[in-house]
């Protein structure tokens, strides 16, 4: 079974809340809330993957010294095994919007369960609840 190694983000706001992404329409998982990030291409970092990702995707602009991990998921698909190393962030450039047609909304930690996420990234739920 192949690894597929993405990288994710709990981006975190100056209120405590923590920023999900809703797959859009036509990707698998669609509807689902998500934390940032995606798959990382060979020959690069997971943190250099999540600075690209966070350009393309929400529109803003972070570095790696504003990148502290957190956890990681390991989870079994149908056909892949997914390793997800989560990091933190805090600080970051520009207001996030969804410029790949995605919903975003800011969530307290202790409301995550209230939203259908993917079976890898429930996992991280308590963890990231019990950090912030």
């Amino acid at each position: 079974m192949k690894t597929l190694l993405v990288s994710a983000v709990a981006l975190i706001d100056v209120d405590g809340r923590v920023l999900l992404a809703q797959r859009p329409e036509g990707k698998s998982l669609a509807g689902l809330w998500e934390f940032p990030g995606g798959k990382v291409e060979p020959g690069e970092t997971p943190e250099a993957a999540l600075i690209r990702e966070l350009d393309e995707e929400l529109g803003i602009n972070t570095w790696s010294s504003c990148l502290a991990p957190l956890t990681f998921a390991s989870h079994s698909y149908e056909d892949f095994h997914l390793l997800m190393p989560l990091y933190a962030c805090r600080k970051w450039e520009g207001q996030p919007q969804g410029c790949e047609g995605q919903r975003l909304k800011w969530v307290r930690a202790a409301d995550l369960r209230d939203y259908p996420m993917p079976p890898a990234d429930l996992p991280l739920i308590p963890i990231l609840r019990d950090w912030l």
